[in-house]
């Protein structure tokens, strides 16, 4: 099942959508890095667990590059944000507890937004990454520089194909590429979401401003 917007399908960041095509991307991302990456490093898929409302235990996964010959040092932690990062409460305080350590550390960090909705919680300033000009889809690379105030930015609108990424690795090891577009269509096809998704109902993932009626135009050619 081929999908039907050229880059990111706006429905799937309806959030009770989101959890299978988060778990789902983090382990095609990795797997994709994996083939690559060997012998001398491992995409490992880790988990951090926080608890929202009285009882519910939430579990979001992320990638670690670990360098095998060093002992299994972590070179890069790689997110793709969830909307529970986006907005006020203990999923936010858990992506930003993560992405203080992962800042104060020799460890690069590359986040993933493909989500239109909530409040900005990459790394980069928010008024930096709008210099770029409008985006609808964000990815940010910070290389582990001492001073981690330059930032690598893949900005991309509603129509566009998703990026083709550099992941950077440890040393004067060169950079490793990722095809986010084709780690979501794989996403799409194996989770069935032509299937599942009613493409004649309004795109609940949008905010107020006129993207939900563009994404119904696309959807419909």
């Amino acid at each position: 099942m081929s999908m039907i917007f050229p880059g990111m399908d706006p429905y799937l960041e309806n959030p009770k959508l989101w959890p299978g095509v988060h778990s789902r991307l983090i382990v095609y991302l990795a797997d994709q890095l994996e083939l690559m990456l060997r012998p001398k490093y491992v995409a490992a898929v880790e988990e951090r667990v926080f608890v929202e409302g009285p009882d519910r235990e939430v579990h979001e996964s992320y990638i670690e590059i670990l360098d095998v010959e060093s002992g299994r040092n972590i070179v890069t932690v790689i997110e793709v944000v969830s909307p529970s990062n986006k907005f006020p409460g203990p999923g936010r305080d858990s992506y930003r507890t993560k992405q203080r350590e992962v800042l104060g550390s020799t460890t690069h960090l590359v986040e993933i937004d493909l989500l239109r909705d909530g409040r900005h919680v990459l790394s980069v300033p928010e008024w930096s990454s709008r210099r770029k000009g409008p985006y609808d889809y964000l990815v940010c690379v910070n290389r582990a520089t001492p001073s981690r105030e330059r930032f690598e930015l893949y900005p991309s609108l509603l129509r566009d194909r998703l990026p083709r990424i550099r992941i950077p690795l440890a040393g004067d090891d060169p950079d490793v590429p990722l095809n986010i577009q084709a780690a979501v269509a794989k996403v799409y096809e194996s989770g069935s979401y032509q299937a599942r998704i009613n493409y004649k109902s309004p795109c609940c993932a949008a905010v107020g401003d006129g993207r939900s009626a563009l994404g119904e135009r696309i959807a419909s050619g």
